[in-house]
């Protein structure tokens, strides 16, 4: 790391992956057959994909029955080839039934129904989900050229221009995002579409994002549902909710320092609402945080800010890594002031990593387990493959794709970031391997490319989406994309039966909470799914798109809707005199302005500064 940095042209060709690690934009740097005929197909191709799972053999997990770590590989022609069972099982529901996505655009249109989802959602539920945006577009298209011809401009989702037939929204009726935008996209839903309800599929603290970024951008009218009554957990975020973390908050507070609190946005309303009243507190995602710690330091001053980041352990550890390799790597100032940020040189630089303070106990369990056996695994079998790392991966992992980076065959960054750095190298070569690259005397041999995707394996299916669709649109033959799926060989398991031979996947091993056997995580290592995502499924969507759809008809069914609201803990509360809800939102409309502004605001400042004098 230290040697690739001393050289700037190594550098300049890596920086757009490193844009995200160093970039100075913010970043670290996403007609009807009835209601239940699509549910009925869903249903089926779940139970033919859990009969499929529970014949494998538990003792001999698939990812020991393969040479290498499971992948798929995307060829032209949207031509799929799945390596391993567990590649087997995220490629089967890639290409969902048409009924399926057409029954229920349907009904999100009749019902003006948005559906808001992180990428980390099941790979079948994915599939379905695109294929509906997909399919909208395509209509919309149709009906602005019959509009265009003098025709009626109206279009029913199979395809017929008729009187008495809907039209098609503008802006997309489902939008799959990374967990800030989730909430600006329900938001455009609503200013758009005119949605009558957002459905919010992720885990809990989103649907609660979603919701108060809605009301506060004047759309607490219109309800946010989540796909299950249950409880969805996070352990990353509730790594914040205990004592714990506030005692941690509490004693950077008394620091004789100005103090500032860096929560990273993946946490509770309630988590940023008593972080608020404890200490001045400002979001942060996994693409900002880097350009945001850099901003608070030169503006509050390096050497006088404390800044206090938490609960993501490896994320907070890694960017003092990042830190610490541009000081060690001897970055001139002038470098520093071109690269990072035009307020700093080395002298800040070790300050702001001096006086980082990172909570020492909060972790996702998804980027938690890529343990020592899939970091051997990578170094000594995949030399040849680009490198991802979301930036809450562990040091290893993260540390192998940073090195990576510096020779632009990597990034480390935010899902938004890998997603953007494969995009773009597949762009690179399938311009290199189109047939007006062959005409101007240019053109390559047949190439495949390798990504090993250092995240949660729901991001497939975008990624899949974007890959043939640049194959596509540059008429690209001979390239092709391999994502591999870093697992560890224990973590993926034959689904056990539930009792009584049922295959309740609620009785079915559980390797740790929420996850069944068969899912791609073990407590050895490697983890390529988040069990958690995974309590919202496409059975779960039906649901709730029919009770919306028959809730005028029936009392009870109302009453379950209000058991798929968003956690409300913080409704009638206040603390230290303030609405709790309004203090929960402080931290996240902090972020903004600093994203519009490119400062922190002067009234974050200004607490700050009297934080410190009440210290004092």
């Amino acid at each position: 790391i230290v040697q690739s940095m001393l050289d700037k042209k190594q550098w300049a060709a890596a920086s757009s992956s490193l844009a995200c690690s160093f970039g100075n934009n913010g970043g670290i740097t996403g007609l009807n057959e009835g209601p239940h005929a699509g549910q009925m197909a869903a249903a089926s191709l779940r139970s033919r994909q859990r009969r499929a799972l529970s014949t494998a053999p538990p003792t001999a997990p698939p990812a020991q029955q393969i040479s290498s770590f499971p992948s798929i590989i995307i060829g032209p022609n949207h031509r799929l080839e799945p390596q391993g069972s567990f590649a087997e099982a995220q490629a089967a529901f890639l290409e969902p039934p048409m009924d399926v996505v057409e029954s229920m655009l349907d009904q999100l249109i009749d019902l003006k129904v948005g559906i808001v989802a992180h990428y980390y959602m099941d790979v079948e539920l994915q599939g379905v989900l695109h294929a509906i945006k997909r399919r909208q577009m395509e209509l919309l298209h149709q009906q602005q050229l019959d509009e265009e011809d003098g025709g009626a401009g109206v279009t029913s989702s199979t395809g017929n221009s008729t009187a008495s037939a809907r039209r098609i929204p503008e802006y997309p009726m489902v939008a799959i995002a990374d967990s800030l935008k989730m909430g600006d996209d329900a938001v455009n839903m609503c200013a758009q579409n005119g949605v009558s309800s957002v459905i919010c599929l992720g885990v809990d603290f989103m649907s609660e994002s979603v919701s108060a970024i809605m009301s506060k951008n004047g759309y607490a009218h219109v309800p946010v549902y989540r796909a299950t009554s249950k409880h969805i957990g996070c352990s990353l975020a509730e790594s914040a909710e205990g004592d714990a973390y506030r005692a941690w908050l509490a004693r950077s507070a008394a620091s004789p320092k100005k103090s500032l609190h860096v929560v990273y946005i993946n946490t509770s309303l309630e988590t940023k609402a008593v972080s608020s009243s404890i200490i001045p507190t400002i979001t942060c995602t996994s693409s900002n945080v880097l350009q945001t710690i850099l901003q608070a330091s030169a503006q509050m001053g390096p050497d006088e800010l404390q800044i206090c980041y938490g609960p993501d352990t490896y994320m907070g550890d890694n960017l003092v890594s990042l830190l610490d390799a541009v000081i060690s790597s001897g970055w001139s100032d002038e470098r520093i002031r071109e690269d990072l940020h035009v307020k700093h040189d080395r002298e800040t630089i070790k300050a702001l990593r001096d006086n980082i303070d990172v909570y020492p106990s909060g972790n996702c369990v998804v980027h938690h387990m890529f343990g020592q056996s899939v970091v051997d695994t990578v170094l000594n079998d995949y030399a040849d493959a680009y490198v991802t790392a979301h930036l809450e991966v562990p040091g290893e992992m993260f540390q192998i794709a940073l090195r990576k980076s510096l020779d632009d065959e990597g990034v480390v960054g935010s899902t938004s970031n890998i997603l953007n750095f494969i995009e773009r190298k597949v762009e690179e070569a399938a311009k290199n391997g189109s047939p007006a690259a062959a005409d101007n005397g240019g053109g390559e041999g047949k190439k495949r490319l390798k990504f090993i995707l250092g995240t949660e394996a729901g991001m497939v299916t975008s990624i899949v989406r974007s890959v043939q669709d640049i194959l596509d649109s540059n008429a690209c033959q001979n390239v092709e994309a391999e994502i591999i799926f870093p697992v560890s060989s224990e973590a993926v398991l034959g689904v056990e039966e539930g009792e009584n031979g049922s295959d309740d996947s609620a009785s079915a091993l559980g390797v740790v909470p929420g996850v069944a056997g068969g899912e791609g995580c073990s407590t050895a290592g490697g983890c390529a799914t988040c069990p958690f995502m995974k309590m919202n499924d496409l059975d779960t969507v039906h649901d709730i798109v029919d009770m919306i759809g028959s809730r005028q008809h029936s009392d009870s069914n109302e009453l379950e809707l209000s058991k798929h609201l968003p956690p409300n803990r913080l409704a009638g509360r206040s603390i230290d005199g303030k609405n709790a809800i309004e203090l929960g939102i402080e931290p996240i409309m902090y972020m903004r302005e600093f994203m519009k502004e490119k400062r922190l605001s002067e009234e974050l400042v200004e607490r700050v500064e009297r934080g410190k004098k009440l210290a004092a």
